[in-house]
């Protein structure tokens, strides 16, 4: 089970948190950023099988490949973003996590502004 896996990462990197915070405060940042680098490469290889998926779906659709590349970089962009703010709200700078968080928004919105253009074309298309 791959997800106890990471879970265990994850409840491991949170109970020695825990225990250092009493002795050694400065170091549970070091700590949550290794657990969460350790949960951040072993999900490398999923991303990189989701990639390999959906490239092959596109051989199975004859959709344009462009919108494949956005559906990718969104999701990358959505998972690097959730890492990163969580990173910041752990060291306590909630204020820099939220702004990620909302300049992500901004770009998942600029990215899918083709799809939406597109979208309306053919919903025009369709109309007398």
């Amino acid at each position: 089970m791959e997800v106890i896996r990471i879970v265990m990462i994850g409840i491991t990197g949170m109970l020695l948190g825990l225990l250092l915070k009493g002795t050694r405060p400065e170091y549970t940042v070091y700590l949550s950023l290794g657990a969460g680098i350790c949960i951040f490469s072993y999900m490398t290889e999923k991303i990189a099988y989701i990639f390999s998926s959906v490239l092959q779906l596109q051989e199975y659709l004859p959709l344009d490949t462009k919108y494949f590349v956005i559906l990718l970089k969104m999701l990358g962009a959505a998972y690097v973003a959730q890492f990163s703010s969580g990173l910041c709200k752990d060291a306590g700078y909630s204020a820099v996590a939220s702004q990620i968080e909302v300049f992500t928004k901004l770009y998942m919105m600029v990215l899918s502004m083709p799809v939406l253009l597109a979208l309306m074309e053919t919903i025009r298309s369709f109309l007398p």
